[in-house]
């Protein structure tokens, strides 16, 4: 799907002449497949998968302020992160509610002047630089620019993802500890990589010039990169129980019961929805988010009951027939008393009672290395 109301990657060509299927997302005209969706899942979690993320959205903040401004819109402190950190963070309205999940790297130019990067996600993208604008007022010495159009974004995933985006990549990849960055060049050109990703697999991500995307990429797909659509994207991530805004996240639900209380440093600080989520912390009786895995082979889609008995407590926020596993797995918000691990429960697919054990998250986990969590 290609129409002139949808925005174009500086990849669009690349993706539509190779065979791209093209799906409107988020108002981007992006490639859902190229080959199929367990082709490309299993060629990211056996080599090396690349992505075209540019439709997420790059938000830059220079200044002295830009720290504190930051640690006042984000949930996680921002004020002391050090160069190079990168940090999972949300944003979040004045009741609570999750407005966005983000990254928040703090980093350092070349030249060794400090700047910050919000990376957001494609939908959320003018709700979010709509809610700095209006908070930008209240700042002191902080200037913001939306660098989505101007730059692309590419990750490289899998466990031969290092090894085959080094070549391309000035900084010593395997340097880089999980969720750090450091601005560099990148086949030539000045940019931006960090040890992130949305796959549950080791890997990296790319931020260059939009005119220079093109080489790089088809320099990534010549040394062995299988090019991945967004439909692998989300069987990945969910296999790696990683929320989606949308789906696990939205502005009704808090990160107490999204599990992301580690994404949320009250101690000492202040930010937009704190006070209103200071009781939710300890609240038993809000609706929780579980792992569940299928005993047949029907999958669970978004919004189907969870059932027990014949009680409906809770409900499919995504689901999928998992590559890896061979199972149908999905996330989902249940009552709290359903929530613990080994409960048998059911979906109801389509009028059906499919039986559904609760199992602990994520689904998949990449072998142990010395890379940091998330949560660091």
């Amino acid at each position: 799907m290609s129409t002139p109301d949808l925005m174009k990657t500086p990849l669009y060509d690349w993706h539509d002449e190779r065979g791209g299927r093209m799906v409107d997302f988020a108002g981007w005209s992006m490639p859902v497949l190229y080959s199929s969706i367990v082709e490309e899942h299993a060629a990211t979690r056996a080599s090396a998968g690349a992505f075209d993320i540019s439709h997420m959205g790059r938000l830059r903040f220079d200044g002295t302020g830009a720290a504190a401004f930051l640690d006042r819109l984000l949930t996680r402190r921002v004020i002391g992160l050090s160069p190079g950190k990168i940090r999972y963070s949300l944003v979040t309205n004045e009741a609570g509610g999750i407005l966005d999940d983000v990254l928040v790297y703090q980093l350092l130019e070349r030249d060794g002047q400090p700047f910050h990067l919000l990376v957001v996600n494609a939908s959320n993208r003018e709700k979010i630089v709509a809610w700095v604008r209006r908070h930008l007022a209240e700042a002191h010495d902080v200037s913001f620019e939306d660098q989505t159009i101007a730059t692309a974004m590419i990750a490289v995933q899998g466990p031969m993802a290092l090894a085959i985006a080094q070549p391309v990549v000035e900084s010593h990849l395997s340097g880089l500890d999980y969720y750090t960055g450091v601005s560099t060049r990148i086949d030539g050109q000045a940019g931006i990589v960090s040890r992130t990703g949305y796959t549950g697999e080791d890997g990296c991500e790319l931020i260059v010039p939009a005119p220079a995307a093109l080489q790089i990429w088809e320099r990534l797909i010549a040394a062995g990169a299988k090019p991945v659509g967004l439909g692998a994207r989300d069987t990945l991530r969910l296999e790696a129980a990683m929320p989606l805004y949308g789906h696990e996240l939205s502005e009704q639900i808090n990160p107490f019961q999204a599990d992301l209380a580690f994404a949320v440093n009250f101690k000492d600080r202040d930010f937009i929805g704190k006070a209103a989520m200071m009781p939710l912390q300890n609240d038993p009786n809000q609706l929780k988010r579980i792992g569940l895995v299928l005993a047949g082979k029907r999958v669970p889609r978004e919004h189907f009951a969870v059932l027990a008995s014949d009680q409906t407590i809770g409900e499919v926020t995504s689901g999928t027939f998992s590559p890896t596993l061979q199972r149908p797995i999905a996330m989902a918000y249940v009552q709290p008393r359903f929530a613990a691990v080994g409960t048998q429960l059911f979906v109801d697919i389509r009028g059906s009672r499919e039986p559904a054990g609760v199992v602990k998250l994520p689904f998949y986990s990449r072998p142990k290395t010395d890379a940091k969590t998330i949560g660091s």
